[in-house]
């Protein structure tokens, strides 16, 4: 093999492609060494051996009493608190998704009476805890012995009861719950709708279409990929707000593992068992969250995930294979 021909194959790319680097250019190339992060190469073998130690503990610490663990995990008291804890997060989640929407609209109508209001609801309910809020709704009767409806001022009383008979348990949580949460709900739902550009609604309503329809057809449809992502969060943060009803004694899977470790004393093992179950319903709701965001999210890809339509020739424009010195060959040929 003779000179000319060791440097033409010196000169070919490991993927078959020509390379017109220079013979400069080359030995750089090869002279180029890669930055080292020794950084986070100490960072990441510290935590590594956080994380072992940490298993070994778990592992060998007999105080955490694994056996009890596995013993109460699905106690049938454990699980009855576990249902009422869903069921309480799925239904108070559903009163303050449908107040959050009317509290939305309010916000954003032009009469200002319905946006002070609801701005007051809104400064309220968000400024004070949820757990305040709990036990005020608790200790209601104090202030109204009796709730009644009837002519306000001067008429009789159409319908009434005690205040301790119509605030119950699940009445004062589903309450405290929904109303905080609503809150919330609605400044989410208000951005969303904030977020589809007025110029659209004004089309279509140019095209003929209804309000209603305009709303479902135009303006919902790109809210909810707004709206969406922080109500999954919401949902998931209602699970473990839930909790905070054990203070006015409502038996959910925190007030009942309560009940049991106050009489066995085993306060470690039962809360791990609590803390075991919100955990697996936080990951199921994480996963139907990652669900559902990708669905209303289907028609906002990036470019790069789009599918090429632009033939072979643009496909090798746009993923041409770049040179050790940032320097594609299309380029090279185009400047030779």
């Amino acid at each position: 093999m003779d000179r000319s021909e060791a440097d033409s194959s010196n000169s070919r790319a490991p993927g078959g492609t020509t390379s017109t680097l220079t013979p400069d250019e080359e030995t750089l190339a090869k002279e180029t060494v890669p930055l080292r992060h020794h950084g986070r190469t100490v960072a990441a073998g510290v935590l590594v051996l956080l994380v072992v130690m940490l298993c070994h503990s778990l592992i060998t610490n007999k105080n955490y009493e694994w056996p009890v663990v596995w013993h109460y995990l699905f106690h049938p008291q454990i699980m009855a608190g576990l249902g009422r804890t869903l069921l309480l997060t799925a239904v108070a989640m559903s009163i303050a998704i449908v107040l959050g929407i009317v509290l939305a609209s309010f916000r954003l109508s032009e009469n200002k009476i319905l946006s002070s209001v609801a701005g007051a609801y809104l400064w309220f309910f968000r400024g004070t805890p949820l757990l305040i809020q709990l036990v005020f709704w608790y200790n209601l009767s104090a202030l109204y012995p009796r709730l009644s409806v009837g002519i306000p001022f001067v008429g009789p009383e159409l319908i009434g009861a005690e205040t301790n008979s119509v605030l119950t348990l699940w009445t004062v949580a589903l309450l405290g719950l929904a109303l905080h949460e609503s809150a919330y709900m609605a400044e989410i739902v208000r951005g969303g709708l904030l977020s589809v550009p007025k110029h659209q609604t004004e089309a279509a309503l140019a095209l003929g279409m209804n309000p209603f329809t305009t709303f479902r057809r135009i303006v919902l449809p790109q809210a909810l990929r707004v709206i969406v992502p922080p109500t999954g969060n919401q949902v998931i943060g209602m699970l473990k707000y839930s909790s905070l009803v054990s203070v006015i004694a409502l038996p959910d899977l925190l007030y009942s593992a309560q009940m049991i470790y106050t009489q066995t004393f085993e306060t470690i093992p039962l809360l791990i068992v609590v803390s075991l179950w919100y955990l697996l319903c936080t990951s199921v709701l994480s996963f139907v969250q990652r669900y559902v965001e990708r669905y209303y999210g289907r028609g906002v890809a990036s470019m790069g995930d789009r599918p090429n339509r632009r033939g072979p020739r643009f496909s090798a424009l746009r993923k041409r294979p770049q040179t050790t010195l940032g320097v594609s060959p299309v380029r090279q040929e185009a400047k030779s």
